[in-house]
């Protein structure tokens, strides 16, 4: 009979040596260090006794932390335990400081930095100042290329506020929602921070010109206290504030300030990748992610990719550039990724089975992403991923993303970068996006063989699940509009495909999403994908937005067997009505759906090559006389566990 795993516990309070040969250890570190050896001659089962681990340092796991010799190693919180790694500190020592408001104040150490704060679990909302309800109501505003200047006083002296370099403008458009720094406030102007206002105010549904939605607001002082559950950090000073609800105190209440952006970072080199490594019945919680509070911003453009560096826009970008220009095009193939918490690059065999992701400032768990989203600076290249069982919510960002959106990404300049086999079923995810909240629950760019399937979807600020990127531009022979948009000056028109092919989205349970967003679609595509395929998936509650969306340059998929009700469209294919050849949006088939709602939206003519058949309008027909292939696809969605 085989032996059992090697056990090592981590037992903070527990003795220095376990019966039978199993060893107990006081610390993380202790533990990585004797699986290094012992999974030469045996796998290896790293159990954390229960409790809370408050991080100094990311995890960090190489190829000398994974399995070795034909064993693997396993990393997993001892039965009937919780063990939660979390990269946040406790906040104690409340006391009342603003009794008609019932504001309290704890001590931090002084210059502590953090996007987030936690009360019982929950995130607690920065204060601020509603400078506009939308994109009508900005008259009283007026955009320079320094910053915003007030008309009247409506607001009062804002020169006035505190710290007001902590301050920044926060507004949602219709794709993007973004964030820029506040440089100081003089008189009747708001001097921003470069070159993040540049960057928000050039392109695409831009912070001056937002297509859809565009409140606007100035954040994070603590003169704008005005609601229960708000809180203002004093990095300076040392202080956070927090406002109770009326009439409670702080006894008792768990408050965690996130200090570390990242808690695992999985990762080995394309030489040495990790392998046989896994992660289980843990919790992730309490991290943070800072990049939108330095100079960058959050130059938002989609799905959490946004632009980072100094570029040129024209003079007069104020006005000529608030829908695209060939300038803004410079930056497309440079944008970066908001990076996971939990990260995963050139590694194989690699699993994350049944642990909850909950409180973190980005996204949840990044996979083979760009470079600039993994610390350890080696981006893609991961196979053999499997992400099963797990509970994902309360996350600044995406739940889950797979691929990067840069050249290597798409066209790798070397083969062992492409991600490919990576299985993401029986998920629940719930309450992703909600700091950055263009994140869809699901996210997978430029993947091979990526299957999605039986997940659970639902209280989404954007889309359910997102596949593909790039609008078409970076397949065979690109993409029409961006031509004559002026991207290929900066890039090649390829000739060979990417690697975004053979895909399955399937068996999926979404609903209550674009509770913020305005464009997207519960399920949404971009560019091309031969062999892929989206069935079976049961789609609701899409707030009178579209079902799915298959956007420019989707083609070669096949949409069959789904059931999408109460949507304005069920299935909405942008392609572009002037010709084929603008969005190539092509060579899609759609057969065999249920729908409520409204109608498909789909060109017709010559060189679409759109194909619909048996798809079954249900709007009038009672529920209970629906097929019951369709009542199948509705009972078997979601997750399984």
């Amino acid at each position: 009979m085989a032996a059992g795993p090697f056990t090592v516990v981590v037992a903070p309070d527990g003795p220095g040596q376990a019966p039978e040969g199993d060893v107990v250890v006081r610390s993380i570190t202790a533990a990585k260090a004797v699986a290094r050896t012992s999974v030469r001659f045996r796998d290896t089962l790293v159990l954390l006794d229960g409790g809370t681990y408050e991080l100094d340092e990311p995890l960090r796991f190489d190829a000398r932390d994974g399995g070795a010799h034909g064993h693997t190693v396993t990393w997993a919180g001892a039965p009937g335990e919780r063990a939660v790694l979390s990269g946040g500190e406790q906040v104690t020592g409340w006391k009342l400081h603003d009794r008609e408001k019932n504001i309290w104040v704890a001590d931090v150490a002084e210059g502590t930095e953090s996007r987030q704060l936690y009360v019982d679990g929950q995130l607690a909302e920065k204060t601020r100042l509603r400078l506009a309800e939308d994109e009508d109501d900005r008259g009283h505003l007026t955009w320079t290329e320094r910053g915003l200047v007030l008309a009247d006083d409506r607001f009062g002296d804002l020169g006035e506020l505190r710290n007001q370099s902590d301050m920044e403008i926060v507004s949602l458009g219709s794709f993007t929602d973004r964030i820029s720094p506040v440089e100081e406030i003089a008189g009747d102007e708001i001097r921003m921070v470069q070159p993040a206002w540049e960057n928000n105010n050039f392109g695409y549904d831009t912070l001056k010109s937002p297509y859809n939605r565009g409140a606007l607001y100035l954040v994070n002082a603590y003169e704008f206290f005005d609601a229960p559950d708000q809180w203002y950090l004093d990095s300076p000073a040392g202080k956070v504030y927090y406002s109770a609800e009326p009439g409670a105190t702080m006894a008792g209440i768990d408050v965690r300030l996130p200090r570390l952006e990242t808690l695992a970072e999985i990762g080995g080199t394309r030489d040495r990748p990790v392998r046989g490594l896994t992660f289980r019945d843990l919790q992730f919680s309490h991290t943070t992610w800072m990049r939108p509070s330095s100079a960058w911003g959050y130059a938002d453009q989609q799905s959490g990719a946004h632009v980072v560096g100094r570029y040129d826009p024209p003079a007069d970008y104020l006005t000529t550039c608030q829908d695209g220009c060939p300038e803004f095009e410079e930056t497309r193939n440079e944008w970066w990724q908001v990076p996971g918490a939990v990260q995963v690059s050139a590694a194989s065999d690699v699993a994350f089975r049944d642990n909850d992701f909950d409180q973190l400032g980005s996204v949840a768990l990044g996979i083979g992403m760009d470079p600039n989203a993994h610390a350890t600076g080696v981006g893609y290249g991961t196979s053999d991923i499997d992400v099963a069982g797990n509970t994902i919510s309360d996350t600044a960002g995406s739940g889950i993303v797979v691929g990067g959106v840069q050249p290597n990404a798409h066209h790798p300049a070397d083969r062992r970068m492409v991600n490919h086999d990576v299985r993401i079923t029986d998920n629940t995810i719930t309450g992703t996006g909600q700091n950055y909240r263009d994140s869809a629950g699901v996210l997978a760019t430029y993947v091979t063989r990526a299957t999605i399937s039986h997940n659970t979807l639902t209280d989404l600020p954007y889309d359910g699940i997102d596949i593909g990127w790039g609008w078409g531009s970076n397949d065979p022979g690109g993409n029409r509009y961006y031509k004559e948009a002026g991207l290929y000056e900066y890039q090649p028109v390829y000739e060979t495909p990417t690697t975004f092919r053979d895909n399955r989205v399937s068996h999926n349970l979404i609903y209550d999403t674009k509770n913020d967003m305005h464009d997207g679609g519960s399920i949404y595509s971009l560019s091309a994908s031969p062999g892929t395929v989206i069935e079976r998936n049961y789609i609701y509650d899409s707030r009178e937005t579209f079902g799915m969306l298959i956007d420019q340059g989707s083609r070669y998929m096949t949409v069959r067997e789904n059931v999408i009700l109460d949507s304005s469209r069920y299935i909405y294919v942008n392609a572009d009505e002037e010709g084929p050849e603008i969005f190539n949006t092509l060579d899609c088939t759609f057969t065999g759906n249920w729908w409520t709602g409204g109608n498909e939206r789909s060109p017709e003519g010559p060189g679409y090559n759109l194909t619909w058949t048996g798809n079954v309008d249900l709007n009038d027909v009672a529920q209970e006389e629906w097929p019951d292939e369709a009542k199948r696809v509705m009972d078997e969605a979601g997750a399984r566990r």
